[in-house]
């Protein structure tokens, strides 16, 4: 059985250890029970701040958009930053 461990961390803060043969632990050694409809809904959350960070990456600094407006124009900057929303769509 293969655990999103990321989602799991993600829907159970106490959870300290994710074994993809045993499960769940917390910071005391004991099995966390865990609920699929959970670690479904952290998984879009998780979703959300992916494109997020993402699209945040790959954008120009502010300086250099407000350069790409001064030189190019609003339409100019709405295209390049169409590029990026698009390569990175809201989930």
């Amino acid at each position: 059985m293969s655990l999103d461990h990321e989602a799991i961390l993600k829907a159970y803060p106490n959870v300290t250890l994710v074994d993809d043969g045993t499960g769940a632990f917390d910071a005391n050694g004991n099995s966390v029970t865990l609920e699929q409809s959970k670690i479904d809904a952290a998984r879009v959350e998780l979703a959300k701040l992916d494109y997020q960070q993402k699209r945040a990456d790959e954008y120009p600094s502010v300086v250099d958009q407000l350069d790409d407006i001064y030189h190019n124009g609003i339409d100019a900057w709405k295209a390049t930053i169409k590029t990026t929303k698009d390569k990175y769509p809201k989930p």
